[in-house]
Formats: structure tokens, C-alpha cells, sequence
């Protein structure tokens, strides 16, 4: 399976609070989000609004593209939702 993730920049969608993505799964798009709680909880959001929770994904990218892969690899290839339990506790420092 190959998983590219392109370097579109994110949404941010009101409905569910959420970042949205894209990946690339063997060529096709496959939609993924990480929520606005996770960003808080482990990448350091520095305002609670759109701004501050997508400059919180562009500067944790690297890690929640990384985790994002590894669910779509479990999954085969379906949409992933991250949320804060997906991740280790505490914050990523870089």
C-alpha cells in the first residue's frame, strides 16, 4: 500500500471541530481529520480558534501524518479520524 500525503494546506471544518486532510492511498484520496481536542491536548494549539488549531497541525504535521499513516495501513485505506487518545500523553516537543 502506498500512503503519500499531499502538501495541501488543511480545512478547517466548523460541523465537528475538526483539521481535515488529505491522503493519497495508492493513488486515490482518502479523507482524514485530527480534532481540535487532540491539537490542544498534544501539539501545543496556542489560540483556540481556525488559526491557532491549523498552525498547530502545520507545525505537528510530520507526527499526526506519521499516525495518520499508520491507521490507514490497519484500516486499508479508509478514513481516518485522529483524536487525542491516538496519540501519547502530553505534548510533542520538536
Amino acid at each position: 500500500m502506498n500512503i503519500q500525503f499531499p502538501p495541501d494546506a488543511p480545512d478547517y471544518r466548523s460541523a465537528n471541530l475538526t483539521i481535515a486532510f488529505d491522503a493519497l492511498v495508492d493513488g486515490e484520496r482518502v479523507p482524514c481529520a485530527i480534532s481540535v481536542e487532540a491539537l490542544e491536548d498534544h501539539f501545543d494549539a496556542q489560540s483556540f480558534d481556525s488559526g491557532g488549531w491549523i498552525r498547530a497541525f502545520d507545525a505537528g504535521r510530520p507526527r499526526i501524518e506519521a499516525v495518520a499513516r499508520e491507521h490507514l495501513r490497519v484500516s486499508q485505506g479508509t478514513p481516518v479520524l485522529l483524536k487525542s487518545g491516538h496519540f501519547p500523553p502530553g505534548k510533542v516537543i520538536a
